[in-house]
């Protein structure tokens, strides 16, 4: 869910950096997306104004 949820975010102009256990599918996002990628939960957050966690 929060992959095409962050997408939608990146495509409407908001700036997104990601982060999953797994980089490889916070490295596709990136791909596909252009956002960020941060190798930690507290990297991701660390200057962000807002903050959404999707877990599954």
């Amino acid at each position: 869910m929060g992959y095409p949820m962050a997408g939608h975010l990146a495509k409407n102009g908001f700036e997104v950096t990601v982060y999953n256990r797994t980089g490889a599918k916070a490295e596709q996002w990136v791909d596909e997306y252009g956002g960020n990628r941060a190798p930690t939960p507290a990297l991701a957050a660390a200057e962000a104004e807002i903050v959404f966690a999707c877990v599954g």
